[in-house]
Order: structure tokens, then sequence, then C-alpha cells
């Protein structure tokens, strides 16, 4: 074990930045990788929760996080989910390096979100007005790597959630804060050009007539087929982009929902690939949605640079870390 690299949280955050991050997860699909050909993740129930495996292989590596989830973690002042990250040599197997699963994830999600879609971000002109449905680690990831890739930059940020008097200052400092339900936050998603939903509901958090045509909208709360953040209406009008087909017609409920209500068809789906390609490009006009769910092969692309460059086998990464904010928030979300 004297060979193998271990990379905390803080090291992961600050080997790689969020526009770094969302660059590593473009260069792999620009080089041939098919998310199609991920490896499925696997769940199994233990007595505290769910045990989650989550394996890839990506060129000159394999990777797998372990993630376990324990149900009653908030009564114990610990966090739900918890996980490592461990790295392996493709050619012999051998183990090079584990990094924090939480701090990985926390860094990758929103980055999944904004590579997919960031063709799109072409058609705002200004300064980008973003409404962000929940506080958690994801929210406040998604307004940082935004922040980093929009060329306009960010308007304002308004953050919507149920309890607004338990949000922290790191949340405060990024924008304001609107209680779910009121009229303001009504408006503020009339007049969003982003909207991300970053939540553990189960049903729609807005209508679909709030939203403005040829807004993105990022969903990355959910990764149940009986879960949804999104309205069907939504999607009815709207180029979906999705991670890959089969992942996401097994485990996003936005999307298997809508078309069992007959609101999309599964034929006119776009997967990230096609839509960072240019394959299936969208009207300046026409709303755009991304579904997430995170996959394994995303975990790797982005480890991947972390740590060739922690080993010294790249030079040091450049630009801004993730916040520090980020960092203290990252109790874990979805896997």
């Amino acid at each position: 074990m004297d060979d193998v690299k271990y990379l905390d949280a803080e090291s992961v955050f600050s080997a790689l930045s969020p526009a770094e991050a969302v660059d590593a997860l473009t260069r792999v699909l620009a080089a041939g990788f098919d998310p199609e050909d991920d490896i499925p993740r696997t769940i199994r129930d233990v007595s505290a929760g769910n045990m989650i495996m989550m394996p890839a292989e990506i060129g000159d590596w394999v990777g797998v996080k372990l993630v376990g989830v324990a149900v009653r973690n908030a009564e114990l002042g610990l966090p739900r989910i918890q996980g490592q990250y461990l790295m392996y040599d493709s050619r012999t197997m051998t183990l090079r390096a584990i990094l924090d699963g939480t701090a990985l994830t926390t860094l990758r999600t929103p980055a999944v979100s904004v590579a997919a879609v960031r063709p799109a971000f072409s058609r705002f002109t200004d300064p980008v007005r973003l409404v962000v449905f929940g506080a958690g680690p994801q929210g406040i990831g998604h307004v940082d790597t935004l922040a980093a890739v929009l060329d306009v930059g960010l308007a304002e940020a308004t953050f919507v959630v149920r309890h607004p008097d338990r949000v922290d200052a790191v949340v405060r400092e990024r924008g304001r804060v609107l209680r779910a339900g009121s009229a303001e936050v009504d408006a503020a998603l009339a007049a969003a050009d982003i909207v991300v939903t970053a939540t553990t509901a189960r049903t729609p958090l807005f209508s679909a007539e709030l939203v403005r045509p040829g807004a993105v909208v990022l969903a990355c709360g959910s990764h149940d087929p009986d879960a949804r953040e999104l309205p069907g209406g939504l999607m009815r009008s709207a180029t979906v982009v999705v991670e890959s087909m089969s992942t996401v017609l097994r485990e996003g409920g936005d999307v298997v929902l809508a078309i069992q209500e007959g609101a999309l068809d599964a034929e006119s789906l776009v997967t990230m690939k096609q839509f960072t390609a240019a394959e299936a490009p969208a009207p300046e006009d026409r709303t755009v949605v991304f579904k997430g769910s995170g996959m394994s092969w995303e975990d790797l692309a982005v480890a991947t640079t972390i740590v060739e460059r922690a080993t010294g086998e790249h030079e040091s990464a450049g630009g801004e870390p993730v916040s520090a904010a980020t960092e203290r928030a990252s109790a874990g979300e979805r896997p």
C-alpha cells in the first residue's frame, strides 16, 4: 500500500477546478467513449441502508466508487452518503489511488450537468439569471460551476428552499434565498435563463408554464424511476438531453414518467454525447432539459485527471479550485 496515493477532500478540490472538471468529461466523450458502454452500478440493501458499487473502465484506468447510504445518519450528525473511490492500473489491476468519494461526487455532478448542455449556453448574450431548487452541496456546486463556465457570467442566483431559516451562510453568499411556493419564486422562474433542480423531491417542483421558452433546465436530484422534479409538460416542448438512453429509461423518473404520460417520446431523446458533438442542435427559442442520475464513467473521467496531476504525470491544475465552502457543505446527496 506504500505506492497507493490517497487524496482527501481538500486534495480532490484543489487538484481540479469546476471548469476543468467540465473539460475532463468533454474530453472523454470527444475521444470516443460512449456512455452506453458504461458498466451499470450495483445497489444492495444492508441493515443501515444501501451499499452501492459503481465500476468503470476508460483507457489506462479502472475505477470503482464504493458508497454507503445510511438513512439515519442525520440523527448521528453524519452524512447520509459516504464513499471512497479506488483507482487501478487497467493493465495489471494494481491499486494506484484512493480518493475521497464524497468530494469527487460533489465535484463531478455539476460538471456533468454543465458539460451535457454547454453548447446551449451560446444562446445567452447577457449575464444569466439562475434559479436553483435546493441548497445542498449540489445546489451550491452548480452555482459555482456555472459561474466558472458561462462566458457572460451570472447576473444573479436565487435558491429556492422549504426552510429559509435553515440555510447556511455559504448559500447566502452566492445569492438570495426564497421560500418554496411563494409568489416571488414564480416571478424568479419566469425570468430565469437557467433552472437547476437538486432536491430529493418525488413530485414536480413547479408548473411547466412558469419556465420561459429558450431556458435551460438541469435536473440532477433523483435516480429513481418513480420520482421526478420536473413536470411532464415541460418535456413536451423541450429538447431533452440524457446521459445515456439505457440509464435514463432505467433510473430517470423525470423522463420515464413523462413518457408514460404521453408527454415525451423516447425516440426524441438526445444523448449528451450527441449534444456535445453538435449532432442534435436545439433552436435558441426551444427549452433544453438535461436529466442526469449519475453514471460510473463520470467519476472515472474526473478522477483520472485528478490522480494524474497529483502524481505528477501532468502539470498542476490552473484556475480557481472548488470553494472551501462547497467542500464544507459536501455532506453528500445522491451517489
